[in-house]
């Protein structure tokens, strides 16, 4: 718990002295955006078994239009089974990944002033190992494998700064979806 709260003081501190520097898609050109956030992994069924970790993601943005843009991108998770609540009948179960992400997503965003919502949806390929272990479902694979992306924001601040984001990444071989909620900063490359 006091290493959790260590982490989210780190990430705090980071945004207070990147956010100067940053902007965010709203802006028409090309960017680097980097990401940084909590990682997860749980099963397609309804059950409370789920895995938590780190997550991290950079990105090579072309924004066409402030409220359109593409997004190739590279990036890491890795997670480990977390013992849910007081279910001890569970206790056994797991649901992990660890693997490289890589692939190719589209934003659409409302580029409105201080607050911009946006949505990604993409596809790629995840490079790494997983498990989902449930009552119903044991399924390990370790390669690569396709995952189709998706992704619920939100880009804060007078110039779109900072970013706050849901991504999921649907594993379908694997009867799993990765996600994180995660910080992100992006760097213009043509100012």
């Amino acid at each position: 718990m006091r290493s959790t709260f260590r982490g989210i003081f780190i990430v705090i501190i980071a945004i207070l002295f990147i956010s100067n520097t940053a902007e965010a898609q709203p802006k028409k050109g090309e960017f680097i955006q980097a990401s940084i956030g909590l990682g997860m992994s749980a099963p397609y069924e309804d059950y409370n078994i789920f895995g938590n970790g780190f997550y991290a993601q950079a990105e090579y943005v072309f924004a066409f239009k402030k409220w359109l843009g593409v997004r190739p991108y590279a990036g890491f998770i890795s997670t480990n089974p977390s013992k849910s609540g007081t279910d001890t009948s569970l206790s056994e179960y797991r649901v992990t990944s660890k693997a490289f992400l890589l692939g190719g997503k589209a934003r659409i965003c409302a580029p409105i002033p201080w607050i911009a919502p946006y949505i990604e949806l993409g596809v790629g390929v995840s490079a790494g190992s997983f498990e989902t272990f449930t009552p119903s479902t044991y399924k390990k694979d370790s390669g690569l494998l396709m995952h189709i992306p998706y992704t619920l924001g939100l880009a804060l601040g007078k110039n779109h700064e900072v970013e706050i984001a849901v991504t999921y990444y649907e594993h379908p071989s694997v009867d799993q979806f990765s996600g994180a909620l995660s910080v992100g900063f992006s760097f213009p490359l043509d100012k």
